[in-house]
C-alpha cells in the first residue's frame, strides 16, 4: 500500500537525490524549467493498431484535428507516430510510416504547435525532423550515433527510452528487475554523455513504463509501474528531465479506464517527473495543476481572542 510512511522512508533512503537539480528542456525555442512547471506531451497515434483507441487519427484531417485539440487543452508538444508498439501490431513500412507522418507534422508546426516524432528507424526519424518536429522520441538504442548525429543536425531535443531490447517492436522478453534504476543509471548515463559528444542541444530520460515488458500479470505490470513511478526521482542526478508514457492499467480501472493516467500522474508527480506523456490532456493537466495549488503546510489558525 502506498502510505506516507513508506514515501517518507523512500524519500529518506535516497535523499540526495530528491533536491538534484536538473537541465531545462528545450522545445525549439523555447526553455522549459520542468521543475517550475510540467510539461505535457499528447499523443496522435496515427497506426490502427494502437491500443488506445481514443489517440488514433484515421487521415491526416483526423490527426491535425486531435493535434490542434491536443494542444488548445494544455499540450506542449504533441508525439506523433505511425508504428505501434504493441508486440502483436502489424509492422509498418518506412515509406509508409514517413507518407502518414510528413502532412501531419508539417501542418502542424506551420499551425506553431511544437511536435515529437516517435520512432526507432533513422529514416522515419529524418523524415519527421525534416518535417519540423523539435524532439526525437527515441523508442531503440541500436542506432544511437546515426539518431544522435542526426538530431544535432535539426538541433532536436532527444527522449532517450530504456526498452528490453534494441528497439520497441524487438523486445528481449528479459524479465524485469525489480529495481531496474541502477541499470538505467548505467545505460542512461553512457547514452547521454555520447549524446552530447555528438552534438545533441538536449535530452530527455524515459524509463519505458509503456513497452512491453515481460509480466504477463497485469496487476503486477500495474504494480511495478507504480513503483517505478515513484523511484524516479533516483535518476535525476543524470541531470536531464524525466519523462514518464503514463499507464492506463486497464485490467485495474476496466470501464473507469480514462481515469488511470491522472492516477499514475500522482505518483509521477511525487516521483519527481518532469515530463507527462498522456493521452488525456485535460485530465492530467487538472491533476497536475491541483497537484501544485495545494500547500502541505498547515493551515494558519486564527489567533485567539484576547
Amino acid at each position: 500500500m502506498i502510505d506516507l510512511a513508506a514515501l517518507a522512508e523512500l524519500a529518506g533512503r535516497h535523499e540526495s537525490d530528491l533536491a538534484a537539480p536538473v537541465a531545462p528542456l528545450q522545445l525549439g525555442s523555447r526553455s522549459i524549467d520542468t521543475d517550475e512547471r510540467p510539461v505535457l506531451m499528447g499523443v496522435v497515434n496515427l497506426s490502427r493498431d494502437s491500443s488506445y483507441r481514443d489517440s488514433i487519427a484515421v487521415s491526416t484531417a483526423s490527426a491535425v484535428r486531435k493535434g490542434r485539440v491536443q494542444a488548445a487543452a494544455g499540450a506542449d508538444i504533441v508525439d506523433v507516430g505511425a508504428e505501434s508498439t504493441r508486440a502483436t501490431a502489424a509492422r509498418a513500412d518506412l515509406a509508409a510510416q514517413r507518407a502518414l507522418l510528413t502532412p501531419v507534422i508539417e501542418q502542424l508546426t506551420a499551425e506553431g504547435i511544437a511536435v515529437s516524432v516517435e520512432a526507432y528507424q533513422e529514416p522515419v526519424a529524418r523524415a519527421g525532423l525534416k518535417a519540423g518536429a523539435c524532439l526525437l522520441n527515441l523508442t531503440g538504442s541500436d542506432d544511437d550515433d546515426r539518431m544522435f548525429t542526426l538530431a544535432a543536425e535539426h538541433d532536436a531535443t532527444v527522449v532517450l527510452c530504456h526498452v528490453l531490447g534494441p528497439n520497441a517492436r524487438a523486445l528481449t522478453g528479459d524479465v524485469v528487475d525489480p529495481d531496474p534504476v541502477p541499470a538505467m543509471l548505467d545505460t542512461f548515463g553512457r547514452r547521454i554523455d555520447r549524446a552530447r559528444a555528438l552534438g545533441v542541444p538536449s535530452l530527455a530520460i524515459d524509463p519505458g513504463l509503456g513497452f512491453g515488458f515481460h509480466l504477463d500479470d497485469q496487476r503486477a505490470r500495474a504494480r511495478h509501474q507504480a513503483t517505478a513511478l515513484l523511484h524516479t526521482f533516483r535518476l535525476r542526478r543524470l541531470g536531464v528531465p524525466i519523462c514518464h508514457a503514463l499507464p492506463h492499467a486497464f485490467d485495474i480501472f476496466e470501464d473507469q479506464y480514462r481515469s488511470g493516467e491522472g492516477f499514475f500522474a500522482v505518483l509521477a508527480h511525487l516521483g519527481g517527473t518532469g515530463i507527462y506523456r498522456t493521452h488525456e490532456v485535460p485530465l492530467v493537466r487538472s491533476v497536475l495543476d491541483a497537484l501544485r495549488s495545494f500547500s502541505t503546510e498547515p493551515p494558519t489558525l486564527p489567533a485567539a481572542d484576547e
